[in-house]
């Protein structure tokens, strides 16, 4: 009769991975067109670790140096955590929160499609189309949050001129 172990050693039984109690999020690297897919690891809201996917079929949990590093620019202490704004006709650069960006763009957006939108054309058929916004979208990102920005600017707001320049 044979007695079957299993090959650790008392040390190694008790060994757990370094982000176990860590949430594990998805994401996307921001660094060229490929889109290479990253675990990215949070505990108590602080970022911890960033890895590569090892279920993605785009990069099999690899990474080049630069995704490699995300983990540094993330947490680097001279990263820059909020925006410089310079007021119409101001000569002055001042520090912004990146809150108070992102409030300040969805208000001008705002303003802009009520300020550009199109109910009808000239021979009165319905287009419900936005003039005054455009979108470059860059190669950062994937195919899944191209189509959905697709889908917000030109069936959600009208938007006619949306590109990007993805080539996933």
């Amino acid at each position: 009769m044979s007695h079957h172990k299993e090959p650790f050693s008392p040390r190694t039984a008790v060994c757990h991975s370094r982000y176990r109690d860590a949430e594990k999020h998805h994401s996307v690297c921001l660094y060229c067109a490929i889109g290479c897919s990253l675990n990215i690891y949070k505990y108590k809201g602080d970022v911890v670790g960033i890895e590569g996917d090892d279920e993605s079929p785009v990069n099999r949990g690899r990474l080049c140096p630069k995704g490699s590093n995300t983990l540094q620019v993330v947490r680097s202490p001279h990263r820059v955590a909020t925006v410089r704004y310079r007021a119409p006709y101001s000569s002055q650069w001042e520090d912004r929160p990146m809150d108070w960006a992102m409030d300040r763009i969805a208000k001008l957006m705002q303003v802009s499609r009520e300020a550009g939108f199109q109910e009808k054309n000239a021979a009165g058929m319905t287009v419900n189309t936005c003039h005054s916004i455009a979108s470059l979208g860059g190669s950062a990102s994937d195919n899944e949050e191209n189509y959905l920005m697709k889908k917000l600017f030109t069936g959600g707001l009208g938007m006619l001129d949306v590109e990007n320049q993805a080539r996933l």
